[in-house]
């Protein structure tokens, strides 16, 4: 427990850490932004493949493929609901910083947040569903695959709250907040899981279809508006780098 705890501050903690890195570089462009991001893709779609998906399938038995399938359109399908439910923003573009103390400017940028947060909670619950499995080197797999994309996640979230004259306090609350809903998330995934462990197969397609969703979704099509040579490499690179991780640890 003491060791979910821990994975849990710091798959949190690596979203402030990226804020405060996000202060240190306030404006950051729009090509190395996605360029992050994309990087960021690529892990989470190693650690959703390698630590959840590919998991689920060996603890479902029999049937596993079936329950695998199920659990990967059951998680895409509810974080559509989410996403049609909680209003929010999934790019925040256009910020005027000549014209900062807009309201209209600040609406977007908690709506941006609201996104963020929005995903994070699905994230948080993968990396806890994976401790379920009692495998410690795929959790630390999943969780530090989570991690390494918050940094990032962390980072362009700044700069564009600044611009649009929200104050640094509240700005690092702001990604405070967003990282807390992560640690949240990973307790209530490692507790659902650890009461009845019967729904594991299931649970980790679960959260690896959240996350197949949230690449697929947002954040492939937001990184490759323009630039798209740059930022299919820097997928690949951070699918590389969860693939090197996996066959470390194993």
């Amino acid at each position: 427990m003491k060791l979910v705890f821990l994975t849990a501050l710091g798959v949190g903690g690596a979203t402030v850490f990226g804020s405060a890195i996000g202060f240190a570089f306030k404006k950051i462009s729009h090509t190395f932004s996605d360029m992050v991001l994309a990087f960021a893709a690529g892990v989470m779609l190693a650690a959703a493949v390698l630590g959840l998906i590919l998991p689920s399938l060996d603890y479902g038995g029999r049937y596993g493929i079936l329950i695998t399938i199920a659990g990967i359109f059951a998680g895409a399908l509810c974080l559509n609901l989410m996403d049609r439910v909680v209003p929010h923003l999934h790019r925040l573009v256009g910020v005027d910083t000549e014209t900062h103390s807009a309201n209209a400017n600040i609406d977007k940028v908690l709506l941006f947040v609201s996104a963020i947060a929005i995903h994070n909670l699905p994230e948080g619950i993968a990396a806890g569903v994976g401790f379920g499995s009692e495998n410690t080197a795929d959790a630390l797999l999943i969780a530090g695959g989570i991690a390494l994309q918050n940094i990032p996640e962390g980072m362009v979230i700044i700069g564009p709250m600044l611009a649009a004259g929200i104050s640094p306090k509240r700005t690092f609350l702001c990604g405070l907040a967003t990282g807390l809903v992560e640690v949240v998330g990973t307790l209530l995934g490692y507790f659902m899981v650890s009461i009845a462990s019967a729904i594991l197969p299931f649970a980790l397609a679960f959260a690896g279809g959240t996350m197949l969703y949230v690449i697929s979704d947002e954040m492939i099509p937001e990184t490759h508006d323009e630039n798209t040579s740059s930022a299919t490499y820097a997928l690949l690179a951070g699918f590389c780098v969860m693939l090197l991780s996996d066959f470390l640890l194993s």
